[in-house]
Order: C-alpha cells, then sequence, then structure tokens
C-alpha cells in the first residue's frame, strides 16, 4: 500500500511537471510534434530516444507550406529552447531543455529527414513514464487546432474517471498558458469564456472522446469567478481513432523539397537586407523573401505587438503562422501584404 501511494505521487509529480512544460510557450504544432514523439520511442528501450521523420512528414505536422531551410531552423531551434523545471526539496528547482539535438540531413539514398534526440534528464520523464500517463493523448488530441485546446484536453483528460474537477481561475490561465495582460481589460472575462472556455468545449466535443460542460464555483467581490467547476464526460460521439499515417495523410499537401538543394545549408549569398537583424530574420526565414524591405519592417512592427515577449523564434513562428494561415484563403498576389498585416491586427486587438 505504502509503495503504491509512493508510486502514485511520482506519478503525479512528473504530470504536473510536463503539463508545466505544455504551458510554457508550446505551439499547437509543438505540442502536436511533441505528442508524436512520444509515440514513436519505446518506453523501455533507452535506444530509441533519437527518432528520425522523413522531412515531408516533419512539414506535415509542424503545418509549413513551402518548405525552406530557414523555416526548418526557426523550428528546430524552436524545439531545442523547450525547458522543463523540476522542483527541488528546499523550494527551488532545476531547469533543462526538453530535447538536446536536431539535425536536418540526407540519408544515403538522397532522401531528407528530421531526427531529434532527448535530454539526458528529460528522459525519465518520458520513458519509464510513458506508458502510464501518454497512452490517451496522441491520437484524441490530433485534429485540436489551438495549443489552449489541447493543454485543456490534458488538464480534462486526468479527471474524466472523477467526472467533475474545481480549479482557480488563476490556475487554470497558467495551466493554459494565457498570460496576465490577455483578456484583462473591462470585457476580459467575457471574452475569456467565449474565446478560451467556449472555444475548448466545442473543440472538445468535435473532435476528441471528452466533452465537459462547467459552472461557476467560489466566487470572490461583485460575483467575481474565482474557481470553475468542470463536468467531464464520455464523448459518445466521437470518431474512431486515427492512425499517424492517416493523420500525416490528411494534412494539405504543399511543396516538398525543392528549396533544399543539395548545398542549400551552406547557402547564405545574394540575401536581402531589410534595415535590422530582426527584420532580415522574419524577412527571410518567416517570409521567404516575398515582400519589400519597407513591407518587412511593417510587419516587424506589428508582430512585436503580438508577441509580447519580443523573442526572436517566438515571433517568426507566429509570423509562419499567419502567413500558413493566409495561405488558406489564397488572396491574391497584391493583396497578400494587406491581407496579412489585417490579420495580425486582428490578433492584437483580440
Amino acid at each position: 500500500m505504502i509503495m503504491s501511494k509512493i508510486y502514485e505521487t511520482a506519478i503525479v509529480e512528473k504530470r504536473n511537471v510536463l503539463n508545466e512544460l505544455r504551458s510554457n510557450n508550446m505551439t499547437v504544432q509543438e505540442l502536436r510534434f511533441f505528442s508524436i514523439y512520444l509515440s514513436k520511442i519505446n518506453p523501455w528501450d533507452l535506444s530509441t530516444r533519437a527518432v528520425r521523420f522523413p522531412i515531408e512528414d516533419f512539414q506535415r505536422i509542424m503545418g509549413f507550406g513551402k518548405l525552406n531551410i530557414g523555416q526548418l531552423r526557426a523550428s528546430t531551434d524552436s524545439l531545442l529552447t523547450k525547458l522543463v523545471h523540476i522542483p527541488t526539496e528546499r523550494g527551488g528547482y532545476t531547469a533543462f531543455q526538453l530535447f538536446k539535438e536536431c539535425k536536418i540531413d540526407q540519408d544515403d539514398s538522397g532522401k531528407w529527414y528530421m531526427e531529434i534526440d532527448a535530454h539526458d534528464k528529460a528522459l525519465p520523464l518520458m520513458f519509464d513514464f510513458k506508458s502510464h500517463y501518454f497512452k490517451y493523448e496522441l491520437w484524441n488530441a490530433l485534429r485540436l487546432k489551438s495549443a489552449n485546446q489541447v493543454r485543456m484536453y490534458e488538464i480534462l483528460k486526468q479527471y474524466e474517471k472523477l467526472g467533475k474537477r474545481e480549479i482557480e481561475v488563476r490556475e487554470l490561465r497558467e495551466l493554459l498558458g494565457v498570460s496576465d495582460n490577455e483578456y484583462s481589460d473591462r470585457t476580459g472575462w467575457s471574452n475569456f469564456k467565449k474565446k478560451v472556455l467556449d472555444s475548448c468545449q466545442q473543440a472538445l466535443k468535435d473532435t476528441t472522446d471528452i466533452c465537459f460542460t462547467y459552472e461557476r464555483g467560489r466566487t470572490g467581490a461583485g460575483g467575481k469567478w474565482l474557481t470553475i467547476i468542470f463536468y467531464i464526460s464520455r464523448n459518445e460521439d466521437y470518431i474512431d481513432q486515427l492512425t499517424l499515417d492517416e493523420f500525416i495523410d490528411m494534412q494539405p499537401s504543399a511543396e516538398l523539397l525543392d528549396a533544399l538543394p543539395d548545398n542549400v545549408l551552406n547557402d547564405d549569398s545574394d540575401e536581402i537586407s531589410y534595415g535590422s537583424e530582426l527584420a532580415d530574420f522574419l524577412g527571410r526565414d518567416a517570409l521567404n523573401d516575398e515582400f519589400t524591405s519597407e513591407q518587412v519592417r511593417v510587419l516587424q512592427d506589428l508582430v512585436m505587438k503580438a508577441v509580447p515577449s519580443h523573442d526572436h523564434i517566438e515571433m517568426c513562428n507566429y509570423l509562419v503562422s499567419q502567413v500558413n494561415k493566409m495561405n488558406v484563403y489564397s488572396p491574391k498576389k497584391e493583396k497578400r501584404f494587406t491581407y496579412l498585416c489585417k490579420m495580425i491586427e486582428t490578433d492584437i486587438e483580440e
């Protein structure tokens, strides 16, 4: 009985660590990639820690359009910056990276691939523990479209058997990765309900094996919501699970490998200057040299407002995601700059 309790405590501690990791600025594409990585390792064999993906699979998982080396660098660099914080007994913490190495290269037959290897200190979180916690995550969350939705799924799935979870609003915001300045104005709570709670409720109902309702729990001054009570149940309308191959086949086709000639890793000739180090990074790696210097600097200023951290990798990933969304609607060439600006401005207003 004592050993069972110790094991259960260890499970909870590891679960909290990995939930913290997921709330640490992981995009929905990175969350999806992490889950797929976990599905490919053998939890009883540490030699499987390095996982290799054909480059076209990686491209579809990450939602890339036309593939280019700058986009790949930004994406793999971002994966290598994801950190885990392990609490210490005296109230401190130890921090380390989730992954230690990424490689983009060609195999002996000339096929491009992406390979990623976990950090040594992260191995106990992903191997011995995998079969107890991650078995539900991958297939049920593949169709979710935002990081908020994936995190909400994980937060509630743990309590499916209990059918109920009460959680403080502040803690929920932290777990979902919602910053303090989001939904903090006069209409903040109604927007949080509509764009986070209600949006996640509909997404989980439409695409996962669970669904939920919620109501106000404890209240503060003026009826302010302090806690939310979630009621979690099995989704009777849930569609059969996807296999990984089926999921990849469902993703939009894209231009493959034309932008990766044999010498592309060392090809930095004829680069356009956009006026600053950040503008050069965004213009080349996120925008693929599509816009003029003046347009890139306008987009840079907008992205700096949309991504308050001003982290270059986050800004690049954000801009890439906006370009990918824009490509879905296929605006005319002469209208692409204006269309992209309006998309980012809408994000800033929201």
